[in-house]
């Protein structure tokens, strides 16, 4: 049976999370889920957290994988194992914490869906396609078209998109000058389907200052309302997954990748302030490029 002062040490460890780091319930729950089911595992052989050594917790990692538990999940155990001991360290005198050194598995990095170039273009034509609403504006289409152009053309982020100005706009450069995460400021070239696209719109919508995107009442579109105008498209289509913005700006990454630009320039062009985010397309790249020599190679 676990030691009373051994239970005492985990109860004042959530009370400290609750109280002095007002960790959320779920936050709170995932960890007293993480260390009972640690203080389980070896069962009777459990005596108090001060006797556990590295090796417990390797044995434990170990133990972790063989179940296949997600690294997801693992490492979220841990986290839960490290803050406790962190906390016994600092509030309780332990000399040094066992889980520090525990080396753990790294996050599998999920790849990104992308849409083909097929599915883009069946999505760019939609607005197009479908009848128009009898109360909507006639440049209704016309702006719905612009977005998704631009969204494909420029790999913009759906925050990025929704807060741009006419005054963002330069049709002389064919340019855009787009305000990122952390108030950085970059040009953006725009393809010259969108830069026709945002043309038409803006001469059937008579906008010529202020917000570049409008509501059916004249206002800026909100990011929600264009989130909701993708979903109305995609119902319309034959795309098999749900396509978000983010989805748009994966696929422009990737194209662009596989039509030979470097990831440099992708970085740029995409606001990344950390090359090594970008390097997630070169997964994707290096995968069509051996489907490229499979298809074409005489002995791929």
């Amino acid at each position: 049976m676990l030691p009373a002062e051994a239970d005492s040490l985990t109860e004042q460890f959530f009370e400290f999370l609750s109280v002095e780091k007002n960790v959320s319930p779920r936050t709170l729950a995932n960890y007293e889920r993480a260390l009972e089911t640690f203080r389980q595992w070896p069962g009777e052989d459990f005596t108090h957290w001060n006797d556990c050594t590295a090796d417990h917790f390797r044995a434990y990692l170990f133990h972790c994988m063989k179940r296949e538990l997600a690294r997801s999940t693992i490492r979220l155990h841990f986290s839960a194992l490290r803050s406790f001991y962190k906390y016994l360290v600092s509030r309780h005198g332990l000399p040094g914490s066992p889980v520090a050194e525990v080396q753990l598995p790294k996050l599998e990095r999920q790849l990104p869906v992308v849409l083909t170039l097929r599915q883009i273009e069946q999505l760019l034509d939609l607005p197009s396609q479908i009848p128009r609403e009898k109360q909507a504006p006639v440049w209704l289409p016309l702006r719905d078209t612009a977005i998704l152009e631009l969204f494909y053309s420029t790999g913009l982020r759906l925050a990025e998109l929704a807060a741009l100005g006419v005054r963002d706009l330069d049709g002389l450069s064919d340019t855009l000058r787009v305000m990122g995460k952390g108030s950085k400021e970059r040009l953006v070239p725009i393809g010259s389907y969108a830069m026709k696209a945002i043309e038409a719109y803006r001469q059937a919508a008579r906008i010529t200052e202020g917000a570049l995107f409008l509501s059916k009442l004249r206002k800026r579109l909100s990011t929600r309302s264009i989130n909701t105008l993708l979903k109305k498209y995609l119902a319309h289509s034959d795309i098999p997954f749900n396509v978000t913005p983010h989805k748009l700006r994966h696929s422009f990454a990737t194209h662009l990748l596989e039509g030979g630009a470097n990831l440099r320039d992708i970085q740029e062009l995409l606001g990344h302030a950390d090359i090594s985010t970008t390097q997630i397309y070169a997964h994707i790249d290096t995968k069509y490029l051996k489907e490229v020599h499979r298809t074409y190679h005489p002995r791929g």
